[in-house]
């Protein structure tokens, strides 16, 4: 860039490179509005935090009696929050920052491969692979093959998906019967709805260890796109009063999602499990905003070092969360589940705000 003069260029002779890089080149645009600044670290902190609490509270205190749909509401907006997470807030940025129209992917061993859809691709065989090993390491711990599982609803049917019981089912053929729950706290037979309380010891842990795995791996993938975002938040210039309270919703809705998913999980009673992944959650981009304010002099977001870290990591996190919201959300929740409830208005009502979720959080990349 040392020899290219922007005041004089041939578009016949001159590297597209040079061009690009000049164009995209951005500095610190840090300007000041410190007050404000740290407050979005409490704001964030305490908004992010209680949305991520709201599913796994709501399920496991029935004595607040919050209605069924409330619950499916947190639950499958969610659910479209990670999946339009995925394409719009990390696919599309990564693309940005190292893909083949970018700076960094039109210089040196950048510009001989399209690499942001490659990242894309190992993290989401990575991802498979681990959650497949994960499979059949639980298969071979508790003695059950893939028939089994198919038999029981992969043994974590009742506790995950409460929501869809199966109606009367005779208890002559060795089964329980059991009436669907109306969510106001307890089902028609006055029980406790938090019913992996109910399962066997065996029969829980297995359903634990299947889903704390794709939890955990989730989880991996969304801080990695808000350390970024706390970052940027950090040094924006004029547009941080844009970016604030966008980032705000942002932050929420994902949160939303991750606690919607770990409310599906039987964690064992009294276990502080859900409290500290929900603190970890909550505290990742508050933490990345103040490394921010502390580097608002020296950190560069638009620098080539910049763009490819955060290039990589959107592109891993986006491989993560489209295998997270395809398979372990959309696939697992609504084509495979042989318990999933017959009642059509439940099931539109989930199909519609899982929609809902994906396009209101597609429509906030537009600013962030």
């Amino acid at each position: 860039m040392a020899d290219f003069d922007p005041t004089s260029v041939n578009l016949d002779t001159a590297d597209p490179a040079q061009i690009i890089c000049y164009i995209n080149a951005s500095s610190n645009e840090y300007n000041g509005h410190m007050g404000a600044r740290i407050s979005s670290i409490f704001v964030i902190l305490v908004c992010s935090t209680l949305a991520t609490l709201f599913p796994i509270v709501a399920r496991r205190t029935p004595s607040l009696k919050i209605p069924v749909y409330v619950y499916l509401f947190a639950r499958y907006f969610g659910t479209g929050v990670i999946l339009a997470t995925a394409f719009v807030h990390l696919l599309d940025p990564a693309y940005d920052e190292i893909g083949p129209a970018s700076c960094v992917g039109m210089t040196g061993n950048w510009a001989v491969y399209s690499w942001p859809p490659a990242i894309v691709l190992t993290s989401v065989v990575v991802i498979f692979l681990m959650d497949f090993a994960a499979e059949l390491y639980v298969e071979s711990k508790y003695g059950v093959n893939n028939e089994t599982n198919n038999m029981t609803g992969r043994a974590s049917i009742v506790q995950e998906h409460d929501h869809a019981l199966p109606e009367n089912i005779d208890a002559s053929t060795n089964t329980r019967k059991v009436a669907e729950t109306n969510y106001n706290g307890s089902d028609s037979n006055n029980k406790d709805w938090d019913t992996w309380s109910d399962m066997d010891s065996t029969t829980a842990e297995k359903s634990f260890q299947q889903q704390i795995a794709a939890f955990l791996i989730l989880e991996f993938g969304v801080m990695f796109h808000s350390v970024i975002i706390g970052l940027n938040l950090g040094v924006a210039g004029d547009e941080f009063k844009t970016l604030y309270p966008v980032i705000v919703f942002h932050q929420s809705f994902e949160g939303l999602g991750i606690g919607a998913r770990m409310s599906a999980i039987p964690f064992k009673r009294g276990s502080w499990l859900p409290w500290i992944f929900s603190a970890v959650y909550g505290l990742t981009t508050p933490i990345a905003i103040a490394i921010g304010l502390g580097l608002r002099k020296t950190y560069n977001p638009g620098s080539n070092t910049a763009n490819i870290v955060s290039g990589v990591f959107d592109s891993v996190s986006a491989g993560i969360l489209i295998y997270t919201a395809l398979v372990e959300l959309l696939a697992r929740d609504f084509l495979f589940d042989p318990c999933r409830t017959n009642d059509r208005r439940r099931l539109a009502f989930m199909v519609i705000t899982t929609i809902l979720g994906a396009g209101i959080m597609a429509l906030l990349g537009k600013w962030a």
